[in-house]
């Protein structure tokens, strides 16, 4: 049976530059909301540190799928509208941003008092405590876990075709429709192409880690 993969290509193409896009934006987003919550969370303000965890908790505990109808069908009926994309970006943003803010919290948590006590005797402020002795230890523990949720994030973007967008999980349903016989051939591509991406996040963040590693030795 000869494959028609000059029709596959293009329209997988397409739905590959769409995911990347919105993979991108998305973790982006959620790394933001990840560093600026998970700080939240070890605040010496009570007032912040209630807040951040209701917001962990709305956001994790809600399903993605859930939580990108919401941002794309119901907030238009509420005056807030946003196109396709920025909804993805959105609703994926909120969801993985709410996981990793619990990344960060640990991590900083993990880094010995000792640390922080010695910035302290050195008069370093708060602030400085946090960026020059904190955060720089705490961001190797960081690594492994946030490898592990832009792997995830990533394979979450193959929700986003319900909002009608032309990702590669939508492209290939559309494959599938037009090459009926050809479905295990256009699934086993879908499947490579999300294994691929999700390889080189694994590769990069290994990386990363053994620079940091290195960095310290």
């Amino acid at each position: 049976m000869d494959v028609p993969w000059n029709d596959f290509y293009p329209l997988l193409w397409e739905g590959l530059k769409v995911t990347v896009e919105v993979a991108v934006l998305s973790a982006l987003a959620a790394l933001v909301l990840s560093l600026v919550i998970g700080l939240c969370r070890v605040s010496k303000f009570k007032t912040v540190r209630i807040i951040s965890q209701i917001c962990t908790e709305v956001f994790r505990g809600l399903p993605l799928l859930v939580l990108l109808f919401w941002v794309y069908f119901a907030l238009p009926f509420l005056g807030v509208e946003f196109d396709k994309v920025t909804s993805a970006v959105v609703a994926i943003g909120l969801n993985y941003g709410a996981f990793g803010s619990e990344i960060v919290r640990s991590a900083i948590l993990a880094v010995p008092n000792g640390q922080s006590e010695a910035a302290r005797a050195l008069n370093f402020s708060p602030l400085q405590r946090m960026i020059y002795i904190i955060l720089p230890q705490a961001a190797l523990r960081m690594l492994p876990p946030f490898g592990n949720l832009m792997i995830e994030l990533i394979k979450g973007t193959s929700l986003i075709y319900f909002i009608t967008l032309s990702d590669l999980t939508y492209q290939a349903l559309i494959l599938r429709n037009n090459f009926l016989s050809m479905t295990p051939y256009i699934f086993l591509l879908l499947l490579l192409i999300y294994f691929v991406l999700s390889s080189f996040v694994s590769v990069t963040v290994r990386l990363l880690e053994r620079k940091l590693a290195a960095g310290r030795l």
